[in-house]
């Protein structure tokens, strides 16, 4: 068979060769019809879900996502990326429409006391890294950026950590206030970062109601709070003045939705209620590999996506 170019391969699914993504009798079958429409919310891949189809390329990815029907995307790494791969990305972004979510705003040692301690070095090295952020914000178009304060610093007590912790964001606020950058603070579920000072949404909404600046909110990461203290359309909508990003992932497994015990139809159903329009990070991996593996998760998305 002919190998087919990346822009061949883009001009067929544009044609809705995996428009009619469906499960049949077990196994896929892939319709020919008309291009999908965009998913109601703006889920958002990472790089490299959908590197079997689209190869190595970001740019690639983000084309042949947004050719079915996803609006949103997230990076991680995009602060290490170069500042020319960074410019390439943005622009096919905004060529496809496609929102900028979240990357790491800050490089913390996650094995080492941090924010916590109130240590002066490490509060100028994270507002600095912030710093750094802001410009990385400005180049990709996107308003939010990872933040975690590190582990717990066991000769202090909890109340005088919230109080560094708290300290340091009002300083790094500063910094992102002139921009309208948003550092949005993740709690991490105790079983994969065990350690970690902040694990559950109530502590995170504590500390932002100390912080009380628009630059710094909660990052609901739906599967590590599932995991931590599950509940969770009570959790979000008690954090919900306080939420400024969330991240997807079923649980147990961290793989799309319906794979594990979420019932996401109604999760998303009471986001889009709450009138939500940003991106929703996809940070999970597959189910099953392969082509196949993805086009799974492309149909777990649309299963989740009705309500």
């Amino acid at each position: 068979m002919r190998r087919m170019t990346n822009a061949s391969r883009r001009s067929v699914l544009a044609s809705g060769v995996l428009g009619g993504v469906g499960l049949a009798t077990g196994s896929l079958s892939v319709a020919a019809t008309s291009a999908p429409a965009p998913f109601r919310m703006r889920y958002g891949p990472h790089p490299g879900m959908f590197r079997e189809h689209a190869g190595d390329s970001v740019v690639d990815q983000i084309a042949f996502f947004a050719d079915q029907g996803f609006t949103g995307f997230e990076d991680n790494g995009m602060k290490g990326r170069s500042v020319e791969e960074q410019t390439a990305i943005a622009k096919e972004l905004e060529r496809r429409g496609v929102m900028m979510g979240i990357f790491v705003g800050a490089d913390i040692d996650w094995s080492e006391p941090t924010l916590t301690t109130g240590d002066a070095g490490a509060r100028d090295r994270f507002v600095s890294n912030i710093r750094d952020s802001v410009e990385v914000a400005k180049r990709m178009n996107t308003k939010t950026t990872t933040i975690v304060p590190g582990v717990e610093a066991r000769n202090l007590p909890q109340g005088i950590q919230t109080a560094n912790v708290v300290e340091t964001l009002k300083r790094a606020c500063d910094v992102c206030a002139p921009s309208g950058l948003v550092m949005v603070l993740e709690p991490l579920n105790w079983r994969d970062h065990p350690g970690l000072f902040v694990r559950y949404s109530d502590h995170a909404y504590e500390i932002m109601k100390a912080v009380n600046h628009p630059s710094c909110k909660i990052l609901f990461d739906i599967y590590h709070q599932q995991a931590s203290e599950g509940n969770l359309i009570d959790n979000i909508g008690r954090c919900w003045d306080e939420i400024g990003y969330l991240q997807i992932g079923d649980n147990p497994g961290r793989c799309e939705p319906g794979t594990g015990e979420i019932n996401y139809r109604n999760v998303f159903k009471f986001i889009n209620e709450r009138g939500y329009k940003g991106v929703l990070g996809m940070e999970h991996g597959k189910k099953h590999g392969g082509k196949d593996g993805e086009l799974k998760l492309i149909e777990a998305y649309r299963a989740a996506d009705q309500w």
